[in-house]
């Protein structure tokens, strides 16, 4: 199998699995603006019960993007039929030997096995679904994106920089559970500084490209959108203790380096002049 890392971006072909049950219709286009950063989408499937009334959004959708829908009707109340079919096509697929990476669109937890066999073979797997999605799902995904944040703040103007790191409901109460893939404004310049202290190089200065790489792979649902930055170089700026500073490479080509702000010395006063006491000369 074709490894992950041996493929280029533009070149990489995904299959593009869609839970119904689990996702809204309204986040179609944040789904596929997301997915052609990454590559092409030569599979794009979507399953649910298709007799179901609270599917109609699909519908319209479906047609004008060649998404192909795939009919599992639910044949026990309160089980949902879905996750298997898309688990078993999935598997299909990889077996298929066609591809080089899986977008599971959905907030159910019970995909993350799934997840996790597909990068088990070597396949870069992108996961999207709400922000009420499962710490686990989220770390067995490659990269997980929030589509209700993509949604909100997609067009966020950088000037405003009001987004809330993102979503600041779910992941602090992630993170008071002991959940560490929950990154949120409280604890992503404390993560960063530990980044930086590892891959120093004794100059203090730390790539921004590798800092960036390194919080995807630890954390897969990091995203500047989250916190309300357009892109990293911007969002280390924002940080109050990083210096990002830009370099011109011989080629003339621009590089990024980021550090932790040294710590002023503290400016030692000068010791104050000790005059000796004159003792009075006693009277005779």
């Amino acid at each position: 199998m074709e490894s992950k890392t041996t493929t280029e971006s533009s070149d990489r072909r995904f299959a593009l699995l869609i839970d119904a049950d689990n996702v809204s219709a309204r986040y179609l286009k944040p789904i596929l603006n997301e997915l052609s950063k990454y590559g092409t989408v030569t599979i794009k499937r979507i399953y649910g019960d298709w007799s179901d009334v609270r599917l109609k959004s699909w519908k319209d959708a479906l047609l004008n993007n060649s998404i192909i829908p795939i009919q599992q009707y639910s044949y026990t109340t309160g089980k949902n039929a879905t996750d298997s079919a898309m688990i078993i096509d999935a598997m299909d697929l990889l077996y298929s030997g066609n591809l080089d990476g899986f977008c599971i669109v959905s907030s159910d937890s019970d995909f993350t096995r799934l997840a996790a066999r597909l990068r088990e073979a070597g396949k870069l797997v992108i996961g999207m679904g709400e922000s009420k999605a499962l710490g686990p799902f989220v770390k067995a995904c490659d990269q997980f994106k929030y589509l209700d944040l993509i949604l909100d703040h997609g067009d966020l103007n950088e000037a405003e920089g009001n987004a809330p790191a993102a979503p600041a409901a779910e992941t602090s109460a992630r993170a008071a559970a002991g959940d560490d893939t929950a990154i949120n404004r409280d604890s992503i310049g404390r993560i960063i500084h530990g980044l930086i202290d590892e891959m120093d190089d004794g100059t203090g200065w730390v790539r921004t490209s590798r800092v960036g790489d390194q919080l995807i792979k630890r954390y897969p649902d990091f995203d500047v959108r989250n916190f309300g930055s357009k892109s990293l170089n911007k969002f280390l700026t924002s940080l109050a203790e990083l210096e990002v500073e830009e370099r011109i490479l011989a080629n003339g080509n621009p590089i990024q380096f980021v550090r932790v702000k040294p710590v002023p010395k503290p400016v030692k006063k000068p010791a104050a002049r000790r005059t000796a006491k004159r003792t009075p000369r006693q009277k005779k």
